[in-house]
């Protein structure tokens, strides 16, 4: 039986201030995604931790597309899979599986999480080398990546300590055949690494496709990532990103507030 979009009643008021922040931010960050084409039909999922509650997390309803999330229909659960906000929407077992499991590990390092298959990121997860050095945004993320093997879809327990492994001390994970994982302590750094994480991958598949690429040696690496983390405070980690481009779909539909 399909999912049925059902009318909001706003959880404003109902649910404590923390809570509703992040509700906020989560439906905005999907309704970004969505314009920015990185959604995937009803499927792929972003995830934040609630404030204040240990092991509860939100997530998207099974069902519906980025567009049609908004910060009262967010699926509020806990690491073992219950539902604990009431909320009448289902969630998809590939997601909840795999988020649950960084959310339970990984603690405040995984707050916010995003698993896409956009095509550029796709491809290269499935490129034999992964992510090479040959651009800007490339460089960022070199020896700051782990990649986990394609063992199938993501709905067993078991393979969740496989993935954490995998990932080290990184805060990206390349599913390889499969799609990026992308997790950051706030949900704006989380965007901001997606963000630059995509056109690093859009930037490589043209250039590949040029012939043989200019690969950047690691000293040079090296010197741009150290200038880089002294640049990024200037940004907010990814906080002025974030509430520009919610400035841009509050012009388009402010829906996601409700």
């Amino acid at each position: 039986m399909a999912t049925q979009l059902k009318p909001d009643s706003s959880l404003e008021g109902k649910v404590s201030a923390q809570e509703w922040q992040a509700r906020l931010d989560l439906a905005a960050c999907y309704r970004i995604f969505d314009h920015l084409g990185w959604g995937e039909s009803i499927y792929n999922h972003i995830s934040i931790a609630v404030p204040g509650e240990e092991g509860a997390f939100l997530i998207n309803p099974f069902g519906l597309l980025y567009d049609e999330v908004t910060a009262s229909n967010l699926v509020k659960i806990d690491v073992e899979g219950n539902n604990i906000g009431g909320s009448p929407y289902m969630v998809n077992k590939a997601g909840f599986t795999q988020h649950a499991h960084f959310h339970k590990v990984l603690g405040g390092r995984a707050n916010a999480i995003c698993h896409v298959h956009t095509t550029a990121t796709m491809a290269v997860c499935s490129h034999k080398d992964g992510l090479l050095p040959i651009s800007f945004y490339a460089c960022n993320f070199q020896n700051q990546i782990g990649y986990h093997d394609f063992e199938g879809v993501t709905v067993r327990a078991e393979e969740g300590e496989r993935l954490v492994q995998n990932l080290g001390n990184h805060s990206i994970l390349m599913l390889r055949n499969h799609g990026p994982v992308v997790m950051d302590g706030t949900i704006q750094g989380m965007f901001v690494k997606m963000w630059a994480l995509q056109r690093a991958c859009e930037i490589q598949i043209a250039t590949l496709s040029q012939g043989e690429p200019k690969v950047v040696p690691q000293e040079v690496i090296d010197v741009h990532q150290r200038d880089l983390s002294v640049m990024a405070s200037q940004g907010g980690a990814g906080v002025f990103d974030f509430e520009a481009w919610k400035r841009r779909i509050d012009k388009i539909d402010d829906s996601w507030r409700n």
